[in-house]
């Protein structure tokens, strides 16, 4: 009987330590983060680029050299999307398309791209600073880092197209 007793008094005390215990969605998570970052990948839980969501969801930033800024644009995948706005490739819409026409050679990396993204890949979003993934960290490290890969490729096919090209800073060369 007293072993009961402490075999009771000991589950009581481990449980609470179980409940801390990371699930293995969580653990899944956390390799994924840490791979990224340590892949030069910032990662963020961002307010959600989607109308009327009130949801923090993680934003995967590929950022742009200073020097050579990005485009300004937001793709929703159709799902979270209003038919009204523009199509992009199958499955995929303009919430905000960029003011200047993307190369043709980055416009088929960029529609390749967006056919390996997973399902819960919601939105691709590039401003000045980043080229950003919205999604659900659904995908194992293992598969992807291949996806990363495309990301930064992706990326340095659109640095140094920005919408907005900055005023000219310091002083002017002299007129000839």
């Amino acid at each position: 009987m007293i072993w009961l007793i402490i075999a009771v008094v000991v589950g009581l005390v481990f449980a609470p330590a179980m409940w801390l215990r990371p699930s293995p969605r969580q653990q899944r998570t956390m390799r994924l983060r840490d791979a990224s970052v340590q892949a030069g990948i910032q990662v963020r839980l961002d307010p959600s680029p989607l109308h009327q969501d009130a949801e923090r969801l993680p934003a995967y930033r590929w950022a742009y050299p200073p020097q050579r800024p990005g485009p300004d644009f937001m793709l929703v995948r159709d799902a979270e999307a209003s038919t009204a706005l523009k199509p992009f490739v199958a499955g995929w819409r303009w919430r905000k398309e960029p003011l200047r026409p993307l190369p043709e050679t980055v416009r088929r990396h960029f529609e390749a791209l967006l056919a390996t993204l997973p399902g819960d890949a919601v939105a691709v979003e590039s401003g000045h600073d980043a080229l950003v993934l919205w999604w659900d960290e659904s995908m194992e490290v293992e598969a992807f880092m291949p996806l990363a890969d495309d990301m930064a490729e992706l990326r340095e096919g659109l640095a140094g197209r920005p919408d907005r090209p900055e005023a000219h800073v310091g002083p002017r060369a002299p007129r000839a």
